[in-house]
């Protein structure tokens, strides 16, 4: 494996290959590996960098940012995975004092294409696929070893295991911020519930979560079905009426505890929704 000291890069010694053949000589042409390279312990960032091909960098280890085109700066982290692509600039490094433990690919074909129109989505945005895959290193150093042999057949083997890792750390991605998004979701229903016995407060509950007050309206209704004040009402009212059955407490001290000052307005909640006025459902739930 070809290794290069960089003092400037890293401390430590780089290995980094390139196309080490005509890619004429390739039967793969719509997806070619151009460079591969390992930086351990990287400690330069680069400002303003453009590139003519299509890149990823994969973080093993260490930490730093990553922006494109002067947007968000982009936290990145040992199991970090983002894109270099023609045409954009980019400013991505370690932070200062520190250093990120990088594995780069550099590609082109028509094959990036296709990926773009299925399953390679916001390509600005960095992904975090994990860094304790032990196929996913064993893919990474089959490709290294591939494209060192120098041999037509292994480099078009190499490209294709590309393509599965590339893939797989994707939909891995995908799967982990789908099972993200469910847990923060199951948090906030908890959370909602949990609020049964004290006035609502939607502003407070959606700065608890980090999230905006039409963001929780969207969430709720989403996966309730109901909008947020109707599907709070529901929960309250349901609550309401176990107590009628399990407790003698007035109407008024069963508003007053589910956070309705005015019994008034509590007690036409509670027939909207169940039928009966409290008394009411409370004689006929006792007959």
């Amino acid at each position: 494996m070809p290794k290069v000291m960089d003092y400037l890069i890293s401390p430590y010694p780089l290995r980094m290959i390139s196309l080490p053949i005509d890619p004429s000589k390739l039967q793969l042409r719509s997806l070619i590996i151009l460079n591969v390279g390992h930086l351990p312990g990287r400690i330069s960032f680069r400002h303003k960098a453009t590139f003519d091909k299509w890149a990823f960098m994969y973080l093993a280890g260490g930490k730093g940012s990553y922006q494109v085109n002067n947007g968000a700066v982009q936290r990145v982290e040992s199991g970090s995975l983002f894109f270099l692509r023609p045409g954009a600039i980019y400013n991505y490094g370690p932070d200062a004092n520190g250093y990120w433990d990088e594995y780069y690919f550099t590609f082109k074909g028509s094959r990036i294409d296709e990926w773009l129109s299925t399953w390679l989505t916001n390509v600005d945005q960095a992904k975090q696929v994990g860094s304790d895959d032990a196929t996913a290193f064993n893919r990474i150093e089959r490709i290294f070893m591939l494209m060192e042999s120098g041999l037509a057949n292994n480099i078009d083997r190499a490209a294709l295991l590309l393509e599965t890792l590339l893939f797989e750390f994707i939909l891995k991605n995908q799967m982990t911020a789908e099972t993200t998004k469910t847990q923060q979701i199951i948090g906030l229903m908890d959370d909602l519930g949990d609020s049964l016995y004290q006035a609502f407060d939607a502003k407070s509950i959606a700065k608890r979560h980090h999230i905006s007050v039409s963001t929780l309206r969207r969430v709720v209704s989403e996966y309730t079905g109901y909008p947020l004040n109707a599907y709070i009402h529901r929960l309250k009212i349901a609550e309401a009426k176990n107590i009628l059955v399990r407790t003698n407490n007035s109407v008024k001290e069963i508003a007053d505890a589910l956070g309705y000052k005015d019994v008034f307005y509590f007690s036409r909640l509670f027939k909207k929704y169940v039928g009966d006025a409290p008394l009411i459902y409370r004689n006929k739930m006792q007959l």
